[in-house]
């Protein structure tokens, strides 16, 4: 077996036992990162450069630790698997191959954490952070959030744009956002083409929401440097019932 095909089947056994064990977002987990690991492993070479690569890819792209460490452990199963039976045990994941990913991630973390500014730079929204604060502050404050606000969610398809489109098309969505969305509501980017507000339930909000939708597409007609974004799709996401749960619903819609 030539090393590519060997690479090529490592990675495939990987994948099938971390989403066996329940990796929440499979479309996430191939990164470029994966393929330097399979062959460090593979290669019989230090494999910790990898592994720390592996750790801030991850941590990047908005995996926790466990989720990280779990699909290590994954790994681990499938290297070390004498059967068709593959059981990922963060448990008995060697030290250094633990320690060398949770480092990578830990760094980003990190960096994330000195870093969070209440505003984001390019679209001039807050950051995710900066709403994680605000969501924390509304359910301590109201009783019912999940029944007394909503967030309006704002999503660009990018996956035909290039980087620059990228950016000037969320720049353009941001400032309908501001528009329509002016009276003190926090708004906030949650990814690289993903926004949200955060909104009082009332009787205007179907009619805002509308408004953004028809804001939003003029603001990328208007402009040629956008034109392989396609449209925005615009919602209003219902709140969970605890903090913790709107915490995780924010991870999953910024991806």
């Amino acid at each position: 077996m030539g090393v590519a095909q060997a690479e090529r089947l490592l990675k495939s056994r990987w994948r099938t036992a971390t989403m066996a064990a329940g990796w929440a977002f499979p479309a996430d987990w191939p990164l470029a990162e994966v393929d330097d690991v399979c062959a460090a492993m593979l290669e019989n070479t230090d494999p910790g450069d990898a592994l720390v690569r592996l750790g801030r890819a991850r941590a990047e792209a908005g995996a926790g630790l466990s989720e990280t460490l779990l699909d290590l452990a994954a790994l681990h199963a499938v290297l070390t698997a004498v059967s068709h039976v593959v059981s990922p045990d963060v448990d008995s994941l060697p030290a250094r191959m633990l320690r060398m990913t949770a480092l990578g991630w830990a760094d980003v973390v990190t960096k994330q954490a000195g870093e969070c500014a209440a505003e984001d730079p390019l679209t001039g929204l807050a950051t995710a952070a900066y709403l994680r604060t605000r969501l924390g502050e509304v359910y301590r404050e109201t009783p019912v959030a999940s029944l007394d606000y909503a967030l309006v969610m704002l999503r660009l398809d990018v996956h035909r744009a290039s980087g620059w489109s990228r950016v000037v098309a969320m720049t353009l969505a941001s400032d309908a956002l501001r528009t329509v969305f002016d009276g003190g509501e926090t708004l906030a980017t949650l990814g690289p083409c993903v926004a949200a507000v955060l909104v009082r339930r009332d009787e205007l909000l179907a009619r805002r929401v509308s408004n953004l939708r028809v804001l939003a597409a003029d603001r990328l007609a208007d402009d040629p440097h956008v034109r392989p974004v396609g449209p925005a799709k615009v919602w209003v996401e219902q709140l969970p019932d605890t903090h913790a749960e709107a915490r995780a619903l924010l991870t999953s819609l910024g991806r």
